[in-house]
């Protein structure tokens, strides 16, 4: 599943090219993604101009003219493709998880603009599409989820403050959406290994010390990520068909087995299961 450095590149590659564009058509093939597509959604967008491409966490937010919001969720395997009118058609993906090349089926959306048409491709069908009426509602829609690592509300006494006298362990929260918005699996293991805190630690134990490096390095790991264009497991492409390059740097994640990157650390990356998800950590460097 993207993360939010991954979205945030698929953000930034939209904007540049569907942004103040006019949407002249769109076509529904298929309802029944996790939530169904309402019935209206296609008079609702059909007319109106893309003000800007936002993104909260993992969602992608087209603004639109009417003061409307149309959210994005990709799931698991759902991808963005632009196909331009009347071209050969080699790279459209803007997305992530799957060829760069249009796929032929599950295509379910198609959103018509005057030279090229956006479409959404999920084959596991487990991403969404919905509509926001107004900005209030848009608020009230994000409002059970915690802040950004790049927001300054994600600061040492909100995290020092959540975690006190909590039993989870400290890789579970940086999962927990209601904890902290937008941090991943394979975000999550980096940030732990680079702050040397084991991902079974109990929040509750975490020192001051701890939550101020967790907070340097949420922050410092997924801009270093969005800067290098997200991490490309498989196929992720952005707009212009490059590959994403955050995945050369990655120290732990899928590492397992290997010596541990730190200059004079003797370790070795290990993999566990927490919570059903593989996480990865040096046996030395993390305590």
């Amino acid at each position: 599943m993207p993360e939010l450095p991954e979205v945030e590149v698929v953000r930034q590659s939209l904007n540049k090219k569907i942004k103040q564009k006019k949407v002249e058509k769109v076509i529904v093939r298929n309802r029944n993604l996790r939530f169904k597509i309402p019935f209206n959604f296609e008079r609702i967008l059909k007319k109106q101009k893309i003000i800007g491409v936002d993104r909260f966490s993992k969602y992608l937010i087209l603004c639109l003219s009417n003061k409307s919001y149309c959210l994005i969720h990709l799931g698991m395997s759902g991808t963005i493709h632009l196909v331009q009118n009347n071209k050969d058609n080699n790279l459209t993906n803007t997305s992530f998880y799957s060829s760069p090349k249009l796929p032929e089926k599950h295509n379910h959306v198609e959103i018509f603009f005057s030279k090229f048409k956006m479409i959404y491709n999920d084959p596991r069908r487990f991403g969404f599409i919905e509509i926001i009426n107004n900005f209030e509602l848009l608020k009230k829609r994000f409002s059970h989820f915690g802040p950004e690592p790049l927001e300054l509300s994600f600061n040492l006494n909100y995290i020092l403050s959540y975690f006190k006298s909590k039993n989870k362990n400290i890789k579970n929260f940086l999962l927990d959406q209601k904890f902290v918005s937008g941090i991943g699996n394979i975000y999550a293991s980096e940030i732990l290994f680079l702050s040397k805190i084991k991902p079974t630690k109990k929040a509750k134990s975490l020192t001051k010390r701890d939550c101020k490096k967790i907070r340097f390095f949420s922050k410092k790991v997924l801009l270093d990520a969005i800067k290098k264009g997200g991490s490309s497991i498989r196929d992720f492409k952005n707009i212009l068909g490059k590959s994403g390059n955050f995945q050369k740097n990655f120290r732990v994640y899928e590492r397992e087995g290997l010596k541990c990157k730190k200059m004079n650390c003797k370790g070795i990356i290990k993999k566990i299961i927490i919570s059903n998800r593989s996480s990865f950590f040096c046996n030395s460097c993390q305590k």
